[in-house]
């Protein structure tokens, strides 16, 4: 069957994302890259704690959410966890979350960085097929907002966020939601990504084929090695080669 469609992932795939370039922060006699320190300075003024009170309270607050929500591969919003975190400290204030929110995302969307190539790639493939986005991101806004000031946002035709309808991949929900806003059947779409686990795995289960981007994997013949799901239908290293996949 031709193939009509690309579902293409965005972090790691679409754009590039640098989580290790966050500003160090020591936590609980650890440094690590995290936007903690970033956090506290934004909302001291609602909740009075200091650092090292307000990263343990915020670690307890996303350890128990993300126990609870990814072991059912549920997304958690951005905006629900500093309101979780603000009813434990006695500050329930929107205002304090949505400030943290702003602040955790602006210094998420400061280490990304943008292929320049990637425009003119998916201006080539939208002439061929319909082209959407399905992503595991915990704030709809910014994916959108990092998609545009890539220059990518105008040429998919549907865009697919785990925050907008509450499921991350692998879970086929988020893939079949792709399927029914593109109007397509799980044959006729390529998902491209570079988990082995979240997009092969995901897109491979509800019937989709699949392309497994590595230009960001380590060592790729080992994590194919240990990997468990079906195998990816096409390998590739650069979105330009999916131009070849449609031939």
């Amino acid at each position: 069957m031709p193939v009509a469609a690309l579902s293409i992932d965005l972090f790691d795939t679409l754009v590039d994302v640098h989580m290790d370039r966050l500003p160090s922060v020591e936590i609980a006699g650890r440094r690590a890259p995290s936007t903690y320190g970033l956090l506290h300075a934004a909302s001291v003024q609602w909740h009075g704690l200091e650092f090292e009170r307000f990263a343990a309270e915020l670690g307890a607050v996303d350890r128990e959410l993300r126990q609870a929500y990814y072991a059912e591969h549920r997304e958690l919003p951005t905006l629900e966890r500093f309101l979780a975190f603000g009813r434990r400290v006695g500050a329930p204030h929107s205002e304090m979350a949505e400030a943290l929110t702003r602040t955790h995302m602006g210094a998420i969307r400061e280490q990304v960085t943008y292929l320049g190539h990637h425009a003119d790639v998916l201006a080539r493939l939208r002439g061929r097929v319909r082209l959407a986005v399905c992503s595991n991101f915990s704030h709809g806004e910014t994916a959108r907002d990092v998609l545009d000031r890539a220059g990518l946002l105008a040429h998919f035709h549907e865009v697919v966020i785990s925050d907008e309808i509450g499921i991350r991949k692998p879970r086929a929900e988020i893939f079949t939601a792709v399927l029914e806003r593109l109007g397509l059947s799980a044959q006729q779409v390529i998902h491209v990504g570079d988990n082995l686990a979240a997009d092969i795995a995901g897109a491979a289960a509800v019937g989709m084929r699949t392309a497994w981007l590595t230009r960001r994997v380590a060592e790729p013949s080992r994590a194919l090695g240990e990997y468990e799901g079906r195998a990816p239908d096409h390998v590739i290293s650069d979105l330009a080669e999916l131009e070849a996949l449609l031939d």
